[in-house]
């Protein structure tokens, strides 16, 4: 079910909340997905800076001073003859772009093994020269979408996993969204059916009752997983990632203390591929003569 549709089966508080985020999220209900009539005008041919300005100019706040997502191998100027999305430029996903004819990667975590992309540490690296080398000698340009699309309002990679789970119509506030009543074994099944995961980590009773859930993707640290559950009183933290003396140790001893709580933890990069699908989308419509594919990274880590 679209945002925008079937207002009138929420209660009038849920409406209203609704009603007043699609009026605030033009961002990403109008602006992103322009309609060729819309003054949009659509090339033959795109630069990478020409690809990477127009994503820009439809973020609100526009160009940040201060970012991680810049171009990590290529030139600006290079024309596009077609773009993979994926949430790491891995050595697999670089070589399956060459199979496609592709020359740009828009990744959504760092290429080169830290946030900032630092590569000074990495001058004498194996790993790291083979990998520039190879976008190198193929002419790949790869520019890192994280800051950006995470500061769409909704957030891009946020819709992106809602609609993969068909949850949208669930979502409320504070990264809250309240589901039909359902036993946490259930909803993990659920979780990895949908997310496409071999298996997840959690703590608490399979057998216990789950309806309002805190879902927050990706790495967003313990502060954010302890004070939403202590603020929230969600039945379910869903997380990306991790540290384990951190969150882990709270729900543990929450539990033990009689609260209502269990945690899923779905992995980082799970948790955020369906962003991928949202920018995918986005390019579609808005650089409609570029080819566009979207080649999942995959977990790094195997299960046993």
């Amino acid at each position: 079910m679209k945002l925008a549709e079937n207002l009138n089966s929420f209660s009038p508080t849920r409406r209203g909340f609704l009603k007043k985020s699609i009026a605030a999220t033009g961002v990403l209900l109008a602006t992103p997905f322009l309609s060729h009539g819309s003054g949009l005008f659509i090339k033959d041919y795109y630069t990478v800076k020409e690809i990477i300005d127009l994503f820009i100019s439809q973020v609100p706040g526009g160009a940040l001073s201060e970012t991680v997502d810049t171009l990590k191998s290529g030139k600006q100027d290079t024309i596009v003859t077609g773009i993979v999305v994926t949430s790491f430029a891995t050595i697999d996903v670089i070589r399956k772009t060459i199979e496609l004819g592709a020359n740009f990667i828009i990744s959504h975590e760092p290429t080169f093994y830290n946030h900032p992309d630092d590569i000074k540490w990495l001058e004498n690296d194996e790993v790291y020269h083979y990998k520039a080398d190879l976008l190198k000698k193929n002419n790949i340009a790869v520019w890192r979408n994280h800051d950006y699309v995470h500061r769409l309002k909704p957030d891009g990679v946020r819709i992106g996993v809602l609609n993969k789970l068909d949850w949208i119509k669930f979502e409320g506030e504070n990264n809250l969204l309240n589901v039909p009543k359902i036993t946490l074994s259930n909803l993990i099944t659920e979780l990895k059916t949908k997310l496409n995961i071999q298996m997840v980590r959690y703590i608490g009773n399979p057998s216990q009752l789950c309806s309002k859930l805190l879902l927050l993707p990706g790495a967003v640290g313990a502060r954010d997983h302890l004070s939403g559950i202590s603020k929230y009183k969600p039945d379910v933290l869903i997380c990306g990632e991790l540290s384990e003396w951190e969150t882990a140790e709270y729900v543990r001893d929450a539990i033990a203390s009689g609260q209502n709580i269990a945690l899923i933890v779905l992995g980082h990069i799970a948790s955020e591929e369906p962003g991928s699908d949202f920018v995918l989308n986005w390019l579609k419509t808005n650089v409609p003569s570029v080819k566009v594919s979207h080649i999942p990274s995959g977990n790094s880590l195997s299960f046993m």
